[in-house]
C-alpha cells in the first residue's frame, strides 16, 4: 500500500518540482549553514559599529545602538585619535583607483586588442609573463620599489600610488579583455576595412563599442581590487597618500587603546565606494561577466 501511494506521488510531480528527500534535506541544511557561518563576520561587524566604547567588549547582542562612531571616525575626534583624516583618506583612494584604473583602461584595451586578434611566436609567453605580475607576492617587489620611490622622490604621493596600483589592475584589465576580443568575430572589422575604415578607426566604431559591457566589469574588478590593496600603501606611503585599507587599521592602536567599534564602522565607510560602484553599473557587469560564455 505504502509502495503505492510512493509511485502515485512520483507520477504526479511535475517535471520541475523537486522531491523531498534525506539526502536533500541534509545538502539544503548544509547549504544554509555555510551561508550564515559566511556572512556571520559582516552581522558581527555592523553590530559592533553600532555599539559605544563601553560596550564593544562586554556585550554581545543586547546593546544600546548608536551612529555615533560613524560621526567619530569621519570628524576630528576620529583624526585626533589616530593622527589620520578618514575623510581624505577615502578621497585619496578613489582618486588613487580611479587613476590606476583609467591608466590601465587607456594601455590595457589596444593591448588587450592586439593579443587578442594577432599571433605570433611567443604571444602566448608574454602574456602569461604579464599575468605573473598579477599571482606574484607583493613582497617580491616592495623592497625595490621602496628604494626607487625614495629615489625618484614619489614617495607618498598620489602619482607613485597610481604608478604602483596600475601594476595590480594592468594584468586583469588585459586578460579579461583579450578573451573578449577573442570571442568578436573578425569579419566584422573586415567588413568594416573593406568599406574604407582604417584599422584604427575599425576598431574604435566597431569592436569597441561591442565589448562595452566587458570594459565595465574589467574597470569594476580592477578598482575593487586596486581598492583593497593593503600592501603597497602601507610600506609607500606615510600620511599624505595613506588609503582607506591603512587608515582603517589605526583605530587597533591609535592613543593606546583598540577601538574596535571604530576600526568595524571606518570598515563599513571604507566598503561603501565600490559597493555603490557595483550597483551603478550592475546591468553592464552581468552582461561582462556573462558576455561570451555561451556561443552559437
Amino acid at each position: 500500500m505504502a509502495g503505492g501511494w510512493t509511485s502515485r506521488f512520483a507520477r504526479e510531480l511535475t517535471p520541475g518540482q523537486k522531491r523531498v528527500t534525506p539526502g536533500s534535506v541534509v545538502a539544503d541544511l548544509a547549504i544554509l549553514a555555510w551561508f550564515v557561518f559566511s556572512l556571520f563576520p559582516l552581522v558581527w561587524m555592523v553590530l559592533l559599529a553600532l555599539k559605544n566604547d563601553a560596550q564593544q567588549t562586554s556585550t554581545y547582542f543586547e546593546f544600546s545602538p548608536t551612529l555615533a562612531n560613524f560621526g567619530t571616525v569621519l570628524s576630528q575626534r576620529g583624526e585626533d585619535l589616530t593622527s589620520v583624516d578618514f575623510g581624505q583618506a577615502m578621497l585619496t583612494s578613489v582618486l588613487n583607483c580611479a587613476g590606476a584604473v583609467l591608466v590601465s583602461l587607456v594601455v590595457g584595451i589596444p593591448a588587450a586588442y592586439a593579443a587578442g586578434r594577432w599571433k605570433f611566436r611567443g604571444s602566448e609567453d608574454l602574456m602569461f609573463q604579464m599575468l605573473s605580475f598579477r599571482f606574484a607576492p607583493e613582497l617580491m617587489v616592495i623592497v625595490p620599489l621602496f628604494v626607487i620611490y625614495n629615489t625618484l622622490g614619489i614617495f607618498d604621493t598620489k602619482l607613485g600610488m597610481v604608478w604602483v596600483l596600475q601594476l595590480v589592475t594592468m594584468p586583469l584589465v588585459v586578460w579579461i579583455l583579450r578573451s573578449y576580443f577573442t570571442d568578436l568575430a573578425p569579419e566584422l572589422e573586415q567588413a568594416a576595412l573593406l568599406d574604407g575604415y582604417t584599422r584604427t578607426r575599425a576598431f574604435l566604431t566597431v569592436a569597441l563599442p561591442l565589448v562595452r559591457p566587458g570594459i565595465a566589469a574589467a574597470a569594476l574588478l580592477a578598482f575593487i581590487f586596486a581598492w583593497n590593496n593593503y600592501l603597497f600603501p602601507l610600506i609607500l606611503t606615510d600620511s599624505a597618500a595613506t588609503t582607506v585599507t591603512v587608515a582603517v587599521t589605526k583605530y587597533l592602536g591609535g592613543g593606546g587603546q583598540a577601538f574596535y567599534n571604530l576600526t568595524a564602522a571606518a570598515a563599513i565607510l571604507g566598503a561603501l565606494p565600490p559597493l555603490v560602484l557595483a550597483l551603478t553599473i550592475q546591468r553592464y557587469l552581468v552582461r561582462g561577466l556573462s558576455f561570451g560564455a555561451v556561443k552559437a
